[in-house]
């Protein structure tokens, strides 16, 4: 028996991915959301988001995600559970493999979003949203008059903390080596500021406090001298970078350096009828509300591509592979 074609599959369940699926819901496409490993995207680790728009007194990150998706589950998108194990981008149509079964699609939209890279410290992730973050922008305004860290040495590093001593009382920048990855010109602004200083060949052994759900100090150890001390900070900003979630697609879309998948002309993939959205797509902002802006965009082009495309297109192969 073969499987009804869909107008769209959504993979990520993150800003990016219900957006795509509200717009995409309300034009009548009854799109398909397969949700992911990390149902609700990094909003899910979030405590209090105060920088969407129209929620003066700040809605908590969880909260949030619930209505995104009870919003597009109201327009009539389709939510299902489950890790998408394969995709093939070069079939008429696409398929999306997941624990569930195989679906195919006219169109897909990518939004599987990135992961920040972390130290691996159990009480690091313990204390995620909780004194630990991995963006300034979202939480530096919870520490104003607080002694924080940075932990880093590359420009979004430098960045972050450069940003950060607008709220913090000081900025202690924590790197594993003795000198900077950073560009000079952020070197040179990092230096210059006088609320950062710097833990050279300095590696993070604990974060504490997990016992009280706050940060109040992190154990650090030199690895050249083998001196361990503790340094009191309200909160640990982890800068090393993130981890596009992209592996699903490498040899089938194009990307850039960093695994990022490139878009033109709005949320276009160098293959017709699939589109990214998010920070699979977006190394630069890393927002909920950009995020949420790009998944519109992707489903705005979705639409226009499948007015485009005969309605009957692929279902002779579909139903010729018999996909279940």
């Amino acid at each position: 028996m073969a499987a009804t074609t869909r107008n769209v599959i959504i993979i990520g369940s993150g800003p990016a991915g219900l957006t795509a699926a509200l717009y995409t819901a309300r034009a009548n496409l009854k799109p398909l959301v397969v949700e992911g490993l990390e149902a609700g995207g990094q909003l899910m680790l979030t405590t209090l988001v105060e920088n969407w728009p129209g929620h003066r007194d700040g809605i908590m990150g969880p909260e949030l995600m619930a209505e995104m998706r009870a919003q597009a589950e109201r327009f009539g998108a389709e939510i299902v559970r489950g890790h998408v194990s394969a995709v093939d981008l070069l079939a008429r149509p696409h398929t999306v493999t997941t624990s569930e079964g195989t679906f195919s699609a006219r169109s897909l939209v990518i939004a599987t979003g990135a992961s920040a890279r972390l130290l691996g410290l159990p009480s690091e992730r313990a204390l995620i949203g909780h004194g630990v973050s991995t963006c300034a922008t979202c939480d530096g305004y919870f520490f104003r008059g607080k002694p924080i860290a940075v932990v880093g040495g590359g420009d979004s590093a430098m960045e972050e903390a450069v940003f950060l001593t607008r709220f913090a009382s000081h900025v202690t920048v924590v790197h594993r080596r003795g000198s900077l990855r950073a560009s000079k010109i952020m070197q040179d602004k990092a230096f210059a500021n006088p609320k950062i200083s710097f833990e050279w060949n300095t590696e993070i052994e604990d974060i504490k406090d997990t016992g009280k759900g706050e940060v109040t100090s992190m154990v650090l150890r030199n690895s050249v001298t083998a001196e361990r001390k503790e340094l009191a900070v309200d909160g640990v900003f982890v800068a090393i970078g993130h981890t596009p979630n992209t592996a699903l697609f490498h040899g089938q879309l194009e990307m850039d350096a960093n695994g990022y998948i490139v878009t033109r002309s709005g949320s276009r993939t160098s293959v017709p009828g699939v589109f990214a959205c998010g920070d699979v797509q977006d190394h630069v902002y890393r927002q909920a509300i950009t995020a949420a802006g790009s998944g519109c965009m992707a489903a705005i082009d979705a639409e226009k591509y499948l007015d485009g495309l005969p309605q009957h297109l692929g279902e002779a192969t579909l139903e010729s592979r018999a996909i279940g």
